[in-house]
């Protein structure tokens, strides 16, 4: 009974980051993108901006995975590297966000919230996917 509760208190303590480390990375996008992304997502239904938090959220699960998977015999260290790597992969997204800005014509949030299908979401997308799969490996 006691591997039950431990296990249950391990998974909150893990899950409650993971969804931290989630929200941060909405507010990131949020921050990214010109407009309102609960607006353009769920009231415009704008699917660039759709594909480009989905490829950030997914990007975090994948780097908490990785981080619990490969540190889970050590809870206090588990959770402290998830956390430190799960901030990093946030901010190595956000860096690749302003390069890939810096190296393309006109504004890249701009063209990310457009209403219209544009190809440069799905190289941001890639990015972010790039990124993270970047961290994980680095962490195990």
């Amino acid at each position: 009974m006691t591997d039950i509760v431990n296990g249950l208190g391990r998974t909150t303590a893990y899950g409650a980051l993971g969804v931290v480390l989630l929200i941060l990375g909405i507010v990131l996008v949020d921050i990214l993108t010109p407009g309102r992304l609960s607006r353009l997502i769920w009231e415009q239904r704008n699917r660039n901006a759709s594909i480009l938090l989905s490829s950030a959220l997914l990007g975090v699960g994948g780097i908490v995975f990785t981080s619990i998977w490969t540190t889970y015999d050590n809870f206090g260290k588990g959770l402290l590297s998830t956390a430190v790597f799960g901030l990093l992969g946030l901010v190595m997204m956000a860096v690749a966000f302003l390069v890939v800005d810096l190296m393309t014509p006109g504004k890249l949030g701009a063209a990310l919230v457009d209403p219209e299908p544009h190809p440069a979401v799905w190289v941001t997308a890639s990015c972010n996917i790039a990124v993270s799969a970047i961290v994980s490996a680095s962490i195990a």
